[in-house]
């Protein structure tokens, strides 16, 4: 077994107002923990991992390829499929929170390239 501790001084912040933490990372999968703040986005983009997410605190709006916006609440769960095209946004007033777990793992990404 490994035992990851957070380290806060490694937290990443992708694009303004949107920080990413890497927790565990084995093999074949990873966790990312992430905060999201009101009014901030995630562009949209795509890659090859499975991504499969819970939302912790707040609620957090995807935005698909189709156009299609589908609102994840604190509670919810969601699985994004490889290659598919999605963005979010945080139109509340909290700030959201969740886990995300990749596969394969993945790094934190590079948004602002």
């Amino acid at each position: 077994m490994e035992h990851e501790p957070h380290d806060p001084s490694t937290d990443t912040e992708a694009v303004p107002g949107v920080h990413l933490a890497q927790l565990a990372t084995g093999a074949e999968m990873s966790v990312q923990h992430f905060s999201i703040e009101p009014g901030a986005e995630v562009p949209a983009h795509s890659h090859h991992h499975e991504q499969a997410g819970y939302i912790t605190a707040g609620a957090l709006t995807f935005i698909l390829a189709d156009g299609e916006e589908v609102v994840c609440e604190a509670g919810d769960s969601y699985v994004l499929a490889g290659e598919e095209v999605h963005g979010a946004e945080n139109r509340g007033d909290e700030q959201v929170e969740g886990v995300d777990i990749f596969s394969p793992p993945r790094p934190n990404p590079d948004w602002q390239e």
